[in-house]
C-alpha cells in the first residue's frame, strides 16, 4: 500500500502519508487515500464516466492540495466518485500543472458504502516533499 493513515497528527480529521517514486504516482496514490476514507470499496467503483481535469499552481505542494480538493469538490457537487486514470504533471512559466483523466460514477447507495464525508484538505502539518526515494506527502483531510 503506497499510502499509511495516521493517528498521530489530528484527532477529529484523518491524517495519511503517502509516498511514490514519481510525482504522478504520488498524486494517484494521494487522490486513491483520500477516496478510500470516504468510500469503502474503491474496486467497486464503475468507470462509466470520464472527466478531463487541468490545474496549474506555484509548486507541487499546492498543486496536490487543489488536485485532491477537485475530487472532494466532485464527490460533493456532482455525487461523483473518481479515481485518476491518467496523470501528467509539467512545470510551465506559469508554474506547475496537472492533466488529468478521472473515471468513476455517481454515487449509488444500493452499491456504493459510503463511511465517512470528507469536506476538505486542511493545511495542518500538510506537507509535499521531495526525497532521495522520490516523493513524499503529509496530508490532513477535514471530515
Amino acid at each position: 500500500m503506497p499510502y499509511q493513515y495516521r493517528g498521530d497528527i489530528a484527532h477529529a480529521d484523518v491524517a495519511f502519508d503517502a509516498w511514490a517514486e514519481t510525482l504522478e504516482e504520488l498524486f494517484r496514490d494521494a487522490a486513491r487515500a483520500t477516496m478510500q476514507v470516504m468510500a469503502e470499496n474503491l474496486d467497486g467503483i464503475r468507470l462509466t464516466q470520464t472527466v478531463e481535469v487541468k490545474l496549474t499552481q506555484e509548486d507541487e505542494e499546492m498543486l496536490l492540495f487543489d488536485f485532491l480538493n477537485e475530487l472532494i469538490f466532485y464527490k460533493d457537487a456532482k455525487r461523483l466518485l473518481l479515481i485518476p486514470a491518467e496523470l501528467t504533471i509539467s512545470r510551465s512559466d506559469s508554474g506547475v500543472e496537472l492533466r488529468g483523466t478521472l473515471q468513476g460514477e455517481e454515487i449509488d447507495p444500493a452499491r456504493h458504502e459510503m463511511s465517512t464525508d470528507v469536506k476538505a484538505v486542511t493545511m495542518l502539518r500538510y506537507a509535499v516533499r521531495k526525497t532521495s526515494e522520490g516523493w513524499h506527502a503529509t496530508v490532513v483531510l477535514d471530515v
